[in-house]
């Protein structure tokens, strides 16, 4: 098995994977991690650590060129390879690709993923770890472009090969996710849906919703739109504004962060038409929904227009569409219509996944 990952700059793709690594070893498969960046740096001692896209094209080309020869020798021996690159690359030189199509298709990949994460835990990645200047117009921008490059590279090898969206979160979570995208070839592929900015500040319906998330990402390989935590942003900017702020104040790591309100207010579009555009992808690379509407304290249910619109998308992609409906309001015919099933809770919906077919033996 042959899996190319990319990922822009500022996830921390290294350590992430050499976890993936470990946990595989743990499941008792081997996994060789070839690192693109520090074979680069291996070949051409000269070059000082954060210098190499300083030098000019045509030797960074060669180098590169040439450690994806040996990735390619390499890809004969390993029973399994995790090939850590970037599709692209922007720097002085404007944006470029980061491999060539002739070495790719020689490697001959059997997966893509392109790892992504949020712009909160992408610029204090960068704060604590990177001297480039950016802002957080700069990174919406450079993720959106490494994941539509790796599509199209992907798609322009062979049009057959998997390719896969998937959100760095919380790594405990997600390092199992990775692996059983990969190897559990039984795992059902699961779009998580929920209310997000409509249940913000409930905090019985966000753990409520907690719980639906970790009880669902046991039983399947999920994708989950919770790993990225920027879709409060917006609502944190018109609060920061209201306050006379000028900066909006979030967590990340564990320690606060404040962003600049004017970087959050210019990147607000971005982010909602980014997430719609998304969230519709994670649904077509999964084999079903599981969508979580709770109760608000009235018992009507929390039902947000977004997830009525994933919920359609997925029934109009012929995907199995499961409804864990825990409000004493009932379900509109819009959602019993296009639901395979219907259930009163999360317990009830678990019994039923692991009675049935869906959860692999």
């Amino acid at each position: 098995m042959i899996i190319v990952v990319t990922g822009m700059v500022g996830i921390d793709k290294k350590s992430y994977l050499e976890r993936v690594c470990e946990y595989a070893g743990g499941e008792g498969r081997q996994v060789l991690l070839c690192n693109v960046g520090d074979m680069m740096y291996a070949e051409a001692p000269d070059i000082a650590a954060g210098k190499i896209l300083d030098i000019s094209m045509k030797r960074l080309s060669s180098l590169r060129r040439s450690v994806f020869k040996d990735i390619i020798a390499k890809s004969q021996d390993a029973e399994n390879l995790i090939v850590n690159t970037h599709a692209t690359f922007r720097w002085r030189h404007g944006l470029f690709p980061a491999v060539d199509f002739d070495q790719m298709r020689q490697l001959d990949a059997d997966m893509y993923i392109c790892l992504i994460d949020g712009v909160i835990a992408l610029h204090t990645r960068l704060l604590d770890e990177h001297a480039i200047q950016h802002t957080l117009k700069d990174l919406i921008v450079w993720r959106e472009e490494e994941m539509i490059s790796t599509e199209m590279l992907c798609k322009g090898i062979d049009d057959n090969i998997p390719f896969y969206c998937l959100a760095r979160g919380t790594e405990a979570e997600t390092v199992e996710t990775f692996y059983k995208l990969v190897f559990a070839d039984q795992g059902k592929r699961t779009y998580l849906s929920f209310p997000m900015t409509a249940v913000g500040d409930m905090k019985d319906d966000r753990r409520r919703i907690d719980e639906f998330r970790r009880f669902m990402k046991q039983l399947f390989i999920c994708f989950d739109p919770g790993d990225l935590e920027e879709a409060s942003l917006p609502h944190y900017a018109r609060r920061a504004e209201e306050e006379g702020l000028d900066f909006v104040e979030t967590t990340a790591f564990g320690r606060k962060v404040r962003l600049d309100l004017k970087e959050v207010r210019q990147i607000e579009r971005d982010i909602n038409s980014q997430i719609y555009a998304r969230d519709f992808m994670l649904i077509d690379q999964s084999d079903m929904i599981i969508s979580f509407i709770p109760a608000m304290p009235d018992g009507r249910a929390a039902i947000s227009s977004g997830v009525e619109r994933e919920l359609q998308h997925a029934h109009e992609a012929a995907k199995e569409v499961y409804v864990i409906w825990a409000a004493k309001q009932t379900p509109s015919v819009f959602v019993t219509q296009t639901a395979t099933k219907v259930f009163a809770s999360t317990g009830e919906a678990m019994v039923f996944f692991r009675r049935s077919a869906h959860v692999e033996k």
